[in-house]
């Protein structure tokens, strides 16, 4: 029956499932370890032959209530939950590409991802390649290389705020037989579900509006489960595994062999697991995730609605607005709404940003995003501030660019304060 049940009633109803006389509410397991009745039990559990906890540092009961929910609501079959976004998106590369591989990237990344692509995997032998992602199909496909393993992107761009055209990535990806791997951290699953659109992996930065209110750090990847892995480019997971006896992740456990991987494996060995406590955070988090991003969406509308109006502004990006390089795309993809981000440029440049961010009384001067409280940032000085200016402005990051993250707040108390800001 749950398979037929709405987005909304999944974001309450889904992940645990108590039983007779058990808490109504999901429990805290604040465990590292399990009891087992019998070695011959505990042995299968290590031969990944049956199912049940080792370790939490591999899983655990509140952890798994999180990862099934996420997977039901983004439609995946099956999910891993992690202690950031970033290493989310770390471990989801490294499962299907080693060193003397190569990766191809949208341009328009959040900076800790192009920090990560740029530097960190360069150095474990891993080649990027970045596109813009209004590129067309041909030049995207120009980039790969015979060691070509993943498409990666961001359904939403960070700061850029433009909607990636799925179709196209997609096309791209199968054309070309890698997965498509999209961060889907801006419209959470209540806005976009990237796997109906063909992406097979979906990562998110589980800090911002799967939490929303700003407790916890996390990552989740969720597994479409809907690539051929098996396609002579990924023989990690058709092969034998030596450290699993010689078992095949394609062969023992189907459409679902990705994630079981990144978890008997990476998690395992990197030990970047998420804690309880915050699973059971985020899991509460996401019971009012619709109702939360209505009133986002609804509110980051109306600011940029204002701010395109206003004398003191010179630009302003957000996908819900016509004039928009992707509105269309957003209308496509994006139907319930465009998130809370929005990007703009004050007249004055880099030194009116700073005096407008100084003189907001409401809205907080943060580094983050995703919150029910309103939060500003200037990308460029921040979250970008390592990277070169050529870089910035590949990442679509200009010297005047100022990021809102637009809460939940009352419309008129955020006009106001954007006001008085601008006029200071």
């Amino acid at each position: 029956m749950s398979k037929e049940w709405r987005l909304e009633t999944k974001a309450i109803q889904e992940g645990y499932k108590p039983k007779n006389s058990e808490p109504r509410v999901l429990p805290i397991v604040q465990s590292t370890t399990y009891k087992y009745n019998n070695s011959e039990h505990m042995a299968k559990l290590f031969d990944l032959e049956v199912e049940g906890h080792m370790y939490s540092r591999i899983s655990n009961p509140t952890v798994d209530a999180f990862e099934k929910k996420i997977a039901s609501m983004e439609g995946g079959v099956g999910a891993l939950a992690l202690s950031s976004g970033q290493a989310a998106i770390t471990i989801s590369i490294l499962n299907i590409c080693i060193a003397g591989q190569h990766i191809v990237a949208a341009s328009n990344l959040y900076g800790g991802t192009y920090a990560l692509f740029t530097n960190t995997l360069t150095k474990m032998g891993i080649e990027v390649s970045f596109v813009d992602p209004a590129a067309s199909e041909e030049e995207i496909k120009a980039v790969f290389k015979d060691n070509t393993r993943v498409l990666f992107a961001e359904s939403i761009g960070n700061p850029g705020v433009n909607v990636l055209d799925f179709k196209k990535f997609v096309k791209v990806s199968r054309e070309m037989q890698v997965p498509f791997i999209i961060d889907n951290t801006f419209p959470s699953p209540y806005l976009c579900r990237p796997i109906e659109h063909g992406a097979n992996i979906v990562v998110h930065s589980a800090t911002k509006y799967i939490d929303g209110h700003a407790t916890s750090v996390g990552g989740i990847i969720v597994d479409g489960g809907n690539f051929d892995w098996n396609n002579g480019k990924y023989p990690e997971l058709v092969e034998p595994d030596p450290s699993y006896h010689g078992l095949s992740y394609t062969e023992s456990f189907g459409e679902a062999a990705y994630i079981v991987k990144a978890r008997m494996q990476w998690l395992r060995d990197l030990g970047a697991c998420l804690s309880p406590m915050n699973a059971f955070l985020m899991h509460k988090g996401l019971e009012t995730l619709h109702l939360r991003m209505e009133r986002h969406s609804e509110n980051a509308l109306k600011v940029a609605e204002y701010l395109e109006q206003h004398d003191k502004v010179a630009w302003v990006k957000y996908p819900g607005l016509a004039n928009h390089a992707t509105h269309e795309l957003a209308r496509k993809y994006l139907p319930k709404g465009c998130s809370g981000v929005l990007t703009f440029g004050i007249k004055g440049g880099r030194e009116a940003c700073t005096r407008f961010q100084d003189s907001l009384k409401l809205i907080a001067l943060v580094i983050h995003v995703g919150d029910v409280r309103s939060c500003v940032l200037h990308p460029a000085s921040t979250t970008h501030r390592q990277l070169t200016d050529e870089q910035q402005i590949a990442c679509g990051v200009q010297p005047d660019m100022v990021r809102l993250s637009i809460g939940i707040e009352n419309i008129d108390d955020l006009l106001e304060d954007i006001e008085q800001a601008l006029n200071v």
